[in-house]
């Protein structure tokens, strides 16, 4: 059996925090905020504040995590069963404004990440933060398990002038922090200094993925079904910055990706020898939505087999740039806008750098490039290391 894992969800179920009576809360939250019994956050602190709950916030995709895709707001609206106002932080803004946070003394936080940077919610837990350091709020972070395990880190650390709500920090493509550490790391590294308290996981430890912790998977954004599907998807957020199909539309979005015209057989010949971990079995597939609506696509089924092994980012960089190779007539980068970005390519914003994106294209060593970015994850993992709470 599994161990016993409790959430900050959990712990404040079990253990409240005196801190917290008789104070005006906000909660940040969507479908997966959740307990080990598949109660939502919003009713357990109901039920444990009476009275106290005022407003309620949710990141990208919404308070129900209905919208599919990048760019599709929310609308702000009212919780029918409280009566008090749902804040979208996707909607004409992505920063709380300080009316928002006017009916609140605290932001309690309960958002399931994935570990990986270009997933805006971390960005938006940052906004939440900086809002209450200048309006005197606190912020109280209820920590989840990073999915993807919390010992490996990989990629690029992102460039100064690359930043945008897909990486507004410094950090690697896979961060290898929860929620509540990478949340301090930022509180204290980046001087937002807000009052921030992180109630802790129990019985997490840093080499699990989420299949060894017992609790129910509920999916934070739509696109991330599965467990697996957040194990890949450090390397194959990739393909949105690109007009190849990262797999939305069909039953294994980031599993599988493809366009008509990829030699899945050449790819996958040479990509061979320098892969471990992650099988690619070659698929067709048709998308019901988003790139090649019902066409026919060739790509590759990524099957990991030692999770241990597998570098996702290396992975998907090594595929993209044997696609250049391969098919520099078809392919095509995904042009402006992204994210909000209108001028910028939106595969520099997802790598973090220009310089990665054209020394790819110009079929660079990979494997120079990784022992790059490794000296710069080492560093990062020292930087981290005072922020670290599980071990």
């Amino acid at each position: 059996m599994p161990p016993r894992i409790l959430t900050g969800l959990d712990t404040l179920k079990h253990t409240p925090v005196p801190d917290l009576k008789g104070k005006r809360l906000g909660l940040l939250a969507n479908p997966a905020s959740v307990d080990s019994s598949f109660c939502h956050a919003k009713t357990l602190i109901r039920q444990h504040y009476p009275g106290q709950l005022t407003a309620l916030f949710s990141p990208q995709h919404g308070f129900h995590a209905e919208k599919q895709d990048n760019m599709i707001e929310s609308d702000h609206g009212r919780d029918p069963e409280l009566g008090i106002p749902i804040y979208s932080l996707y909607s004409e803004t992505r920063i709380p404004t300080p009316e928002m946070f006017d009916d609140i003394d605290a932001l309690l936080v309960d958002i399931q990440d994935v570990g990986t940077r270009v997933y805006t919610f971390i960005y938006t837990i940052s906004h939440c933060m900086e809002t209450a350091a200048k309006t005197g709020k606190q912020v109280v972070i209820l920590d989840r398990p990073n999915p993807i395990g919390g010992k490996q880190v990989e990629g690029n650390i992102l460039e100064e002038g690359f930043t945008s709500f897909v990486g507004r920090f410094p950090i690697p493509m896979r961060h290898g922090l929860t929620v509540g550490e990478i949340a301090s790391l930022f509180n204290r590294e980046f001087n937002i200094n807000c009052d921030l308290k992180v109630i802790p996981m129990e019985g997490w430890q840093r080499e699990m993925y989420w299949e060894e912790t017992g609790l129910p998977w509920i999916p934070p954004s739509p696109n991330l079904p599965t467990p697996l599907s957040c194990v890949v998807y450090p390397g194959q957020v990739i393909w949105e910055g690109s007009l190849l199909s990262e797999g939305r539309g069909t039953t294994l979005p980031f599993e599988q990706f493809g366009a008509p015209y990829l030699d899945t057989a050449t790819l996958a010949r040479e990509a061979a020898p320098y892969l471990e971990g992650v099988h690619l079995r070659p698929v067709h597939f048709q998308p019901t939505s988003g790139k090649y609506a019902e066409q026919n696509c060739a790509g590759f089924h990524l099957h990991v087999t030692d999770r241990a092994a597998f570098r996702p980012y290396f992975t998907a960089l090594l595929l993209l740039q044997l696609i250049q190779k391969h098919h520099p007539a078809e392919f095509e980068y995904k042009q402006p806008p992204y994210e909000y970005e209108y001028d910028r390519l939106p595969m520099d914003l997802i790598l973090g750098s220009q310089s990665l994106r054209q020394a790819l294209t110009d079929q660079a060593d990979i494997r120079e490039l990784e022992a790059q970015w490794q000296i710069q994850t080492r560093e990062f993992k020292t930087r981290s290391e005072p922020y670290l709470i599980y071990g």
